[in-house]
């Protein structure tokens, strides 16, 4: 018997994939990456992790959550699980090119929280 040869996955190169992940964005928020990546204003940051989170925020969720206070809690609050979390934390990862750990995204409970965990993570990731 022959063995089974599976295809393999063709991975785009990353500006592509970046660019479809880009495209994914709403206007405004997309408008507002391309605004940080050119002066770094932590706002436009904001702007898109808001905008990634009510992406993948329940689907229940009627919230604006650009207008809840930063101690809003994803979880308990908003009602987030961890698969939410995991694709918030790979869609950040793959479009500012960061990576975060498990132990790291597991301190991180808030909105205000998680903004700042990313602002950190870029900064660091800009000036290594």
């Amino acid at each position: 018997m022959a063995p089974v040869v599976l295809p393999t996955a063709t991975k785009a190169p990353a500006a592509v994939e970046r660019e479809d992940l880009i495209r994914r964005l709403p206007d405004g928020a997309r408008a507002a990456f391309q605004r940080f990546q050119a002066g770094g204003d932590p706002a436009d940051l904001d702007q898109v992790v808001l905008a990634i989170l009510k992406d993948f925020a329940p689907r229940n969720s009627t919230v604006r959550l650009d207008q809840l206070p930063g101690e809003t809690r994803l979880i308990d609050d908003l009602g987030f699980d961890s698969l939410a979390i995991t694709e918030v934390v790979f869609y950040v990862e793959d479009l500012f090119q960061i990576s975060i750990t498990n132990e790291e995204i597991a301190q991180v409970r808030s909105l205000g929280a998680l903004r700042s965990f990313i602002r950190r993570k870029i900064d660091g990731h800009q000036t290594a």
